[in-house]
């Protein structure tokens, strides 16, 4: 159990400490995106996005300028921004680009309702099989980091401007325009017949909003697993979002994404778990819905869900100590860049600026083991098998934009319908 020095001040410091205390865990060497990470930067990016044009221009992938995206998604999901505060700040804009605003919202949390519910069963295929042509779980392998490059991208190798560009910015950012992410992902599985789960696996190692939730949701929908039809990418996507784009591809003239990929059907799987239809807990989906005492708290114990001011289990208790942990292990087996990492480490020194924040590498369950500790309720499988460990002083609730239901989750329409349609904050 190692207590890490205290996160310095300043972009390139924090890279700096990175790459001293936390290189040996990373999947990759790189730097810190262009995104940074922090309660500020996230205050910031929330007070400069204007929602009109949304809906018009969301889609839109290259050039920059051309992008209506928020953006928002890395504060999102580590609870930097809670999906309740954005979907308040674009009250008042054009009801059209609020409408479509909110939906991708309603989205995200559909996501996390489906993988509070049946978290690590969301590794498989939920209702349609998905055939796989070839498979990557090689990409696993503990290789060295370009090793896991290389295995890693080989079904997206090539020459087309379109997918170099995504991989680029995947690479150097941590970020892409939904569109891009859809051609990567399509062009992995469905052109290319790859196991969706690998390639899931890859970009949840450099996307800086990396959510086992929302980016399983996204690669099952595009192979077909969730709806029994695939998305097929061409070179019609690209020259409608990307205009301009083409012209700078070497292989244009003979392109070898021009036509859509054959579109192969998707069998309803014969035992579809049947918790996608019925939640028998609901309560453990959705954890406590008031705060939960059991003790008097020592530290407020922190995780990469929720890492913002508002965090609730931070703003209950301003006089304890915050403590976070990089959990070796882990780290070890997911190999996540130095990217995402530094979006973390940036986000906890910016934290330190307010708050006492002890940060550690090691088993947050052996550290923590004998100290009382206060902490926010995280939908996810990770958050409960730690916490069945600890010593829980007080619990509180997860800020749920809607609070999940016991009805179904099978696909967003029925999740929506079986919520009460609309719903609002």
């Amino acid at each position: 159990m190692n207590r890490l020095p205290g996160l310095p001040d300043g972009r390139r410091e924090v890279s700096r400490w990175v790459r001293t205390h936390l290189a040996d865990l990373c999947g990759d060497v790189g730097e810190a995106s262009s995104i940074p990470g922090g309660q500020q930067a996230a205050d910031a990016a929330l007070a400069a996005f204007d929602v009109r044009g949304y809906a018009d221009h969301r889609n839109e992938a290259w050039p920059l300028s051309r992008r209506g995206a928020s953006g928002l998604s890395p504060y999102i999901r580590h609870g930097l921004l809670t999906l309740g505060r954005v979907w308040n700040a674009v009250e008042g804009g054009p009801d059209h680009d609020v409408s479509r605003f909110r939906d991708e919202l309603l989205w995200q949390e559909y996501a996390r309702h489906l993988y509070a519910r049946l978290g690590t069963a969301t590794r498989h295929s939920l209702r349609f099989s998905v055939p796989e042509r070839g498979s990557t779980d090689v990409d696993r392998a503990h290789g060295g980091p370009d090793a896991n490059r290389a295995v890693g991208e080989h079904l997206w190798s090539g020459d087309e401007a379109c997918l170099s560009q995504a991989l680029q910015e995947l690479r150097e950012t941590g970020w892409l325009p939904n569109q891009m992410r859809m051609w990567l992902a399509s062009h992995w599985s469905v052109r290319q017949g790859g196991g969706w789960r690998d390639g899931e696996d890859h970009f949840f190692r450099h996307l800086l909003d990396g959510s086992r939730a929302a980016n399983r949701v996204g690669w099952q929908w595009t192979a077909g697993a969730l709806t029994g039809k695939s998305y097929g990418f061409s070179r019609w996507q690209v020259q409608k979002r990307a205009p301009g784009l083409c012209a700078s591809c070497p292989v244009e003239d003979a392109c070898p994404i021009a036509d859509w990929p054959p579109d192969e059907p998707r069998a309803p799987l014969p035992m579809a778990d049947p918790r996608l239809r019925r939640d028998q807990d609901v309560e453990g989906t959705s954890g406590p819905e008031h705060a939960v005492s059991r003790g008097i708290p020592e530290a407020v114990w922190l995780t990469a869900e929720s890492l913002g001011q508002e965090d609730p289990a931070i703003r209950a208790h301003p006089e304890l100590p915050l403590v976070f942990v990089f959990d070796e292990r882990l780290l070890m087996q997911l190999r996540l860049s130095v990217t995402r990492i530094t979006f973390l480490a940036e986000t906890l020194a910016d934290l330190s600026g307010h708050r006492d924040v002890e940060v550690w590498r090691g088993d947050p369950s052996a550290l923590l083991a004998d100290r009382p500790v206060a902490t926010t309720f995280a939908p996810v499988p990770g958050w409960r098998s730690i916490s069945d460990r600890l010593t829980l002083a007080m619990v509180h609730p997860w800020p749920w934009l809607i609070r999940p239901h016991a009805g179904s989750v099978a696909s967003f329409s029925a999740w929506r319908k079986a919520g009460g349609g609309v719903i609002g904050p």
